[in-house]
């Protein structure tokens, strides 16, 4: 599981649909809740805060240009590549906190994936969980 810490910028809730923007260093990230409002109801701008998120919800993009609609871009450096048969584990620096994606193997090719290679790491919303205080 990856682990990034944060602090809440802002927070919204409608019903039971929770969106929390979080800043890690000078990034600013979102996670879309289900269900919380109820555990967000106590919380506050400020707050510190972990965001998780599964290395296999990690897309990777080399030379992405234009909009998309996924909020949580992550600039990072590839640190190692473990190819397996079918899938790879990619190891990435993102301002000297390791992050780590699961894509497939074809995918590494594709993207020619090598170290030291600059990529970012993309995380839907609804892919993001928060732990409320800081990382132990």
């Amino acid at each position: 599981m990856n682990r990034l810490p944060g602090s809440i910028h802002a927070i919204d809730v409608h019903g039971s649909i929770v969106l929390v923007d979080v800043d890690v260093g000078t990034h600013r990230f979102t996670a879309t809740l289900i269900g919380a409002s109820e555990e967000a109801s106590g919380w506050t701008p400020g707050m510190p805060v972990t965001l998780l998120f599964k290395e296999t919800e990690v897309s990777l993009a080399k030379n992405l240009s234009g909009l998309i609609s996924m909020r949580n871009r992550l600039p990072c450096t590839v640190m190692a590549i473990e190819r397996g048969k079918l899938l790879a584990r990619v190891t990435l620096d993102f301002e000297g906190r390791r992050v780590e994606s699961v894509i497939t193997t074809r995918s590494t090719h594709a993207l020619s994936l090598t170290v030291g290679d600059a990529v970012e790491g993309l995380v839907k919303a609804n892919e993001m969980t928060l732990l409320a205080g800081e990382m132990p």
